[in-house]
Protein backbone atom coordinates (compact mmCIF):
# COMPACT_ATOMS: atom_id res chain seq x y z
CA UNK A 1 0.00 0.00 0.00
CA UNK A 2 1.22 3.67 -1.30
CA UNK A 3 2.43 6.01 1.79
CA UNK A 4 0.02 8.86 2.08
CA UNK A 5 1.44 12.00 1.58
CA UNK A 6 -0.42 15.45 2.45
CA UNK A 7 1.08 19.00 2.63
CA UNK A 8 1.15 21.36 5.35
CA UNK A 9 0.53 24.95 4.50
CA UNK A 10 -0.43 28.37 7.00
CA UNK A 11 -3.87 28.29 6.75
CA UNK A 12 -5.63 31.93 6.13
CA UNK A 13 -4.67 34.73 3.89
CA UNK A 14 -7.18 36.84 1.66
CA UNK A 15 -8.53 34.56 -1.33
CA UNK A 16 -6.47 34.41 -4.31
CA UNK A 17 -3.25 35.51 -2.30
CA UNK A 18 -0.58 32.98 -1.45
CA UNK A 19 -0.87 31.55 1.45
CA UNK A 20 1.63 32.77 4.26
CA UNK A 21 4.74 31.11 4.83
CA UNK A 22 5.33 28.69 7.95
CA UNK A 23 8.31 30.68 9.59
CA UNK A 24 11.78 29.97 9.09
CA UNK A 25 13.32 27.03 8.88
CA UNK A 26 14.32 27.42 12.69
CA UNK A 27 10.69 28.32 13.39
CA UNK A 28 9.33 25.55 11.61
CA UNK A 29 11.35 22.97 13.51
CA UNK A 30 10.93 24.43 16.87
CA UNK A 31 6.86 24.16 16.19
CA UNK A 32 7.28 20.67 14.96
CA UNK A 33 9.43 19.85 17.88
CA UNK A 34 6.19 20.41 20.19
CA UNK A 35 4.86 17.54 18.66
CA UNK A 36 8.02 14.80 18.94
CA UNK A 37 8.90 16.20 15.28
CA UNK A 38 12.63 16.84 14.74
CA UNK A 39 15.44 15.99 12.81
CA UNK A 40 17.48 12.27 14.00
CA UNK A 41 20.74 13.69 14.28
CA UNK A 42 22.61 12.67 11.34
CA UNK A 43 24.23 15.50 9.33
CA UNK A 44 23.05 16.36 5.75
CA UNK A 45 24.12 18.42 3.00
CA UNK A 46 22.71 21.50 2.70
CA UNK A 47 22.86 20.46 -1.14
CA UNK A 48 20.16 18.00 -0.42
CA UNK A 49 17.91 20.77 -0.37
CA UNK A 50 15.63 19.16 1.74
CA UNK A 51 15.68 18.49 6.19
CA UNK A 52 13.66 15.43 7.38
CA UNK A 53 12.19 15.80 10.41
CA UNK A 54 10.68 12.42 12.58
CA UNK A 55 7.42 12.45 14.02
CA UNK A 56 4.83 9.65 15.45
CA UNK A 57 4.06 8.00 12.01
CA UNK A 58 5.59 10.33 10.03
CA UNK A 59 8.39 11.92 7.86
CA UNK A 60 8.41 15.69 7.20
CA UNK A 61 10.67 17.23 4.40
CA UNK A 62 10.94 21.14 4.60
CA UNK A 63 13.36 22.70 2.03
CA UNK A 64 16.68 24.25 2.58
CA UNK A 65 16.78 26.24 -0.63
CA UNK A 66 14.92 29.25 0.74
CA UNK A 67 14.96 31.56 3.77
CA UNK A 68 11.08 31.12 4.99
CA UNK A 69 9.45 28.03 4.98
CA UNK A 70 5.86 28.25 2.54
CA UNK A 71 5.15 24.15 3.13
CA UNK A 72 6.27 21.27 4.32
CA UNK A 73 5.78 17.70 2.63
CA UNK A 74 4.74 14.73 5.01
CA UNK A 75 4.81 11.28 4.37
CA UNK A 76 2.71 9.17 6.67
CA UNK A 77 4.14 5.54 7.54
CA UNK A 78 1.64 4.60 9.95
CA UNK A 79 -1.92 7.03 9.08
CA UNK A 80 -3.33 5.70 12.80
CA UNK A 81 -0.16 7.07 14.67
CA UNK A 82 0.42 10.35 12.16
CA UNK A 83 -3.31 11.29 11.68
CA UNK A 84 -4.26 12.62 15.36
CA UNK A 85 -0.75 14.31 15.68
CA UNK A 86 -1.41 16.12 12.04
CA UNK A 87 -4.76 17.26 13.87
CA UNK A 88 -3.65 18.53 17.08
CA UNK A 89 -0.41 20.08 15.06
CA UNK A 90 -2.64 21.86 12.32
CA UNK A 91 -5.17 22.88 15.22
CA UNK A 92 -2.60 24.45 17.81
CA UNK A 93 -0.51 25.84 15.24
CA UNK A 94 -3.29 27.26 12.51
CA UNK A 95 -1.69 24.94 9.78
CA UNK A 96 -3.68 23.18 6.95
CA UNK A 97 -2.76 20.07 5.25
CA UNK A 98 -3.67 19.03 2.03
CA UNK A 99 -4.03 15.72 0.97
CA UNK A 100 -2.33 15.05 -2.77
CA UNK A 101 -4.32 11.87 -3.72
CA UNK A 102 -7.44 13.82 -3.39
CA UNK A 103 -6.78 17.75 -2.92
CA UNK A 104 -8.86 17.79 -0.07
CA UNK A 105 -8.08 20.25 2.92
CA UNK A 106 -7.91 19.69 6.76
CA UNK A 107 -7.10 22.00 9.25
Amino acid sequence: MPKRQVVLMKAGGPKGEPAPPLGTHRDVRDALARFNTAPDGAVRSKAAGTEVLHGPGMLVEIPTTTDTVQQAMVTMTDDDIAWPVLERLCRGLQWKMVDLETGRAFG
